[in-house]
């Protein structure tokens, strides 16, 4: 008998290691099915379909083939056996079956009229994923190489605009779509589709955090790919990189929101706790993340790692990674570490890396971009079969989707309205109205709806997020083609030309008003941008000037040690925007002292002055004012 017994297991485990390669095989299987349609539709430019949505049908009819395909081993799986003895689920559970006892972990609460033949269907439970692993290993890539491709440029210059967008826009979606989802659930209870004490009001914010997840990568992709305005490019893509990790951490704020009495009263002691524990693992994980990226330029400035790339690129790789997994262990957000890290590594390191390094990083990030994004959609489409626990409600789906869109109309609108008092350069209402038909949901959505599904009121968010994830991909992203047509936005912008025209505009109205003093700056970036340069970049990279001109005499022996020998060869530049990280290419933006003056031309007639802006000219939010950059000896004064 126990011959047999151990037999059986080593039965199980064999069968274990088989399935787990069938989900992998399959997964693998769905990804080449993936890229073969992406260079179908590049090769035939279909823009109707993005690769995203390709990649989520294909989903769907994997997890269809498994659904239906596959039946469950033993006939007693389903079945449902009546305990009264328990009051509670605990979370281990030991059954005694025929004087031999048997441990059970528990996984979920099950609606009883949710309990089907297929919940003992070991290969659809295979298909599941656990979601630590969207968190700690698909979406850590995908973070980081927002932050480590942003266009550093256009992303300043925007600032105040995509601050605005991305905290108090995030704010306003979230409690929209948490005040409209409590009125449908309290109509729910009043016709007996849920009981009052399911669903309350802290869970309707909570859905409306996770909602306000935008991903726009489907837009981003096809902006990219028409060379659509910068303007309008950064401020979607600016508000969809801290969008994204604004609401991980409003949603953890909500969750621990917990009122002493009534769940559906406001408790003012929680709220002030909430508030508090936002800006704090906020503030942390900023700081986390960026104290990693200084560490990372520090071992890549004073070290000869450069002359072996391979281990260059290995430490940049094994530390950014590190500041997601430190930020989750002290109990922060590392997806805002990682992001942070991203930037700063994008801001300072790059300069440092060798040659090789520089493009081994960038394409190793891309791809890891690539390939978790395209899992990660690939499984939306297989758990809409594969999850055996969704709950389906007409009403609160509903309500969900016409939540969505009024959120996003009371995000965009007002904010552009207010932005455009003290914007030089308005947001057109063209603009506003692509920015509004761009907030489809995605990734970060997903993964949050994923995370806790164990009560029925987190199964019923987690499939409708899933349907709405599915509608906004298909419909809105394969709708921004014909968008951009009928809004007539302009496309085919060419960058470098952009730059060039950019700057010969700017150099004329330089040349017409010197009168400009600091005090009419926008200060708080000139603060920020003059502290930078003369001090952090040349501490943390080969370049700037060096930190004996910078800091007082007394200073000299340390800052002749933390000065590159570059930095006195170096001549000082109006721009630190040297070899910025872009989607597809490396754009290497210098200053153009050495090139050949250019004729200025008139931009009066254009709605818009064109894409590449002059970083000292942006619009910060911060109000109409011009910043120009203090002249040096050396530079132009442009």
């Amino acid at each position: 008998m126990e011959k047999s017994r151990k037999l059986g297991s080593v039965k199980d485990e064999d069968q274990h290691y088989h399935q787990g390669a069938v989900e992998l095989l399959v997964f693998n299987f769905l990804l080449i099915l993936t890229i073969l349609t992406i260079w179908l539709f590049k090769n035939h430019r279909f823009r109707f379909l993005h690769e995203t949505g390709g990649a989520m049908v294909y989903g769907l009819i994997m997890g269809l083939i498994l659904r239906y395909a596959t039946a469950p081993s033993d006939l007693e799986n389903g079945t449902v056996y009546d305990c009264e003895q328990l009051k509670v689920g605990p979370p281990t559970l030991l059954v005694n079956i025929t004087n031999q006892v048997y441990e059970y972990q528990y996984k979920r609460e099950i609606s009883r009229h949710n309990v089907n033949a297929h919940q003992g269907n070991v290969m659809l439970q295979k298909m599941t994923f656990d979601p630590s692993i969207f968190f700690n290993v698909l979406l850590p890539p995908i973070i980081f190489h927002a932050g480590y491709s942003l266009k550093k440029r256009h992303f300043f210059r925007n600032l105040g605009s995509v601050l605005t967008y991305a905290f108090l826009g995030t704010a306003i979606s979230c409690i929209v779509i948490g005040l409209i989802m409590y009125g449908f659930v309290k109509a729910m209870v009043h016709l007996r589709q849920l009981k009052s004490e399911d669903f309350h009001f802290t869970d309707c914010l909570f859905f409306g955090s996770l909602m306000s997840a935008t991903d726009p990568v489907t837009v981003l992709a096809i902006f990219h790919e028409l060379h659509v305005d910068t303007d309008l490019y950064t401020l979607l893509f600016g508000e969809s990189v801290l969008n994204d990790a604004v609401a991980i951490v409003l949603t953890y704020s909500i969750s621990i929101y917990s009122p002493k009495e009534n769940p559906n009263a406001f408790d003012a002691a929680a709220f002030f706790q909430s508030v508090g524990n936002f800006l704090g693992i906020f503030a942390g994980s900023f700081a986390m993340g960026s104290a990693y990226a200084v560490v990372t330029a520090l071992l890549t400035k004073f070290t000869k790692l450069c002359e072996f790339p391979m281990l260059e690129t290995g430490l940049f790789f094994l530390l950014s990674w590190s500041a997601f997994l430190s930020a989750e262990a002290a109990g922060l957000t590392g997806i805002v570490a990682v992001l942070f890290c991203g930037v700063t590594q994008a801001h300072y390191t790059y300069n440092n890396l060798s040659a090789d390094s520089k493009m081994r990083t960038k394409q190793m990030f891309e791809f890891m971009n690539f390939l978790a994004e395209n899992v990660i959609f690939c499984y939306m489409g297989l758990a809409l079969f594969t999850f055996q626990n969704h709950i389906f409600n007409g009403l609160f789906i509903f309500g969900a989707f016409a939540a969505v869109f009024i959120a996003r109309a009371c995000n965009i609108y007002p904010l552009s309205f207010i932005l455009n008092l003290g914007r030089k350069q308005k947001i057109p209402r063209n603009f506003q109205h692509m920015m509004m038909f761009s907030g489809l949901r995605g990734a970060i959505a997903f993964a949050l709806a994923i995370r806790d599904t164990e009560s029925q009121p987190k199964q019923m968010m987690f499939t409708t997020t899933l349907l709405i994830v599915f509608f906004t991909v298909w419909v809105f992203g394969g709708g921004t083609t014909p968008m951009l047509t009928w809004l007539q936005i302009r496309v085919g912008v060419d960058p470098d030309e952009d730059l060039k025209t950019e700057i010969a505009y700017h150099q004329t109205a330089n040349n017409l008003d010197k009168n400009t003093t600091k005090a009419e700056s926008a200060w708080l970036f000139r603060i920020w941008y003059g502290f930078d340069h003369k001090y952090l970049k040349p501490i943390l990279t080969h370049a700037g000037p060096p930190l004996t001109t910078t800091l007082p005499e007394w200073c000299n022996p340390v800052a002749r040690l933390l000065t590159s020998p570059r930095a006195y060869g170096e001549q000082l530049k109006d721009d630190d925007m040297d070899f910025i990280v872009n989607n597809d290419e490396l754009a290497i933006n210098c200053a153009t002292s050495d090139s050949s003056p250019m004729p200025a031309q008139s931009l009066g007639d254009a709605p818009h002055p064109l894409g590449k802006e002059n970083i000292y000219e942006g619009d910060l939010g911060l109000g109409g004012y011009e910043l120009k950059s203090e002249s040096t000896p050396g530079e132009s004064s442009a």
